[in-house]
């Protein structure tokens, strides 16, 4: 594990991100695998989505944990975790559900510094506390394991409303979630490539956009030094209208 955790740090370089087209079962998993991914990641929405439920740890912990546990026998390519908040209401059940995660076969994951009750933004301090936490596990079970520090803060105003202040006040959390120990800062729901760029030169951590709808292409994230960028519930929203689409012409 160690060693694909290493191979999946080296893979976050400015300029040349790693793309991630995220799955939510084995057979996603190998359909992208296929398509010569360097790394496989999950994304909670369509986890959650796939067996039912909605997102914001609407699932449970143990079913999440059970899905990434068949993805990882699935592949043999190092496999991150989207565990939302972390699956409780301390940083002790943030340490547990990493150490869960290990278990299962992960290298990484993902952690939001929202409350997943109603959307709101957790504190700095507590959002670094919970960060602190994982890290302690990460380091305890799989040294190198990639903690990604999702901040929610564009997701609070709408994109007309993102501007070089939101950038700032990203960045001094990015800075927190770094002295904590995280090792990439994601920032989903930024598309505006000007401010991207901004968050990219000033970000402590490697940056992770979501690409979506409108957003910036590869290219341009590339050159705009992200180091990494993923796609979100998207994929699984390509698979499921085309699905219905088959479903509907079905003769």
């Amino acid at each position: 594990m160690e060693n694909k955790a290493a191979h999946f740090r080296s893979l976050h370089q400015t300029g040349s991100p790693l793309v991630l087209f995220n799955v939510w079962d084995a057979g996603s998993t190998r359909v992208v695998a296929k398509a010569g991914a360097a790394a496989i990641a999950t994304g909670s929405w369509s986890v959650a989505a796939a067996q039912g439920f909605d997102d914001g740890e609407k699932i449970s912990r143990d079913v999440v944990i059970d899905v990434l546990r068949r993805i990882v026998g699935s592949t043999n390519l190092p496999v991150t975790v989207d565990i939302e908040s972390g699956f409780g209401g301390d940083p002790e059940a943030v340490a547990h559900t990493v150490r869960l995660s290990i278990e299962a076969g992960a290298i990484g994951c993902n952690i939001e510094d929202s409350r997943p009750s109603d959307g709101s933004l957790r504190s700095v301090e507590e959002a670094a506390a919970r960060i602190q936490a994982a890290r302690r596990a990460g380091d305890e079970a799989c040294p190198g394991f990639f903690i990604n520090a999702r901040s929610d803060l564009f997701f609070q105003r709408p994109a007309d409303e993102h501007d070089t202040s939101l950038v700032s006040e990203v960045i001094a959390r990015a800075r927190a979630y770094a002295d904590a120990g995280a090792d990439g800062l994601f920032a989903p729901g930024l598309a505006e490539l000007t401010l991207i760029r901004e968050l990219a030169a000033a970000s402590p951590l490697p940056l992770n956009i979501m690409r979506f709808g409108a957003a910036p292409s590869i290219a341009e994230l590339a050159a705009a030094r992200v180091a990494r960028i993923s796609h979100g519930p998207h994929p699984y929203m390509l698979a499921m209208e085309a699905l219905e689409q088959a479903a509907r012409h079905v003769s």
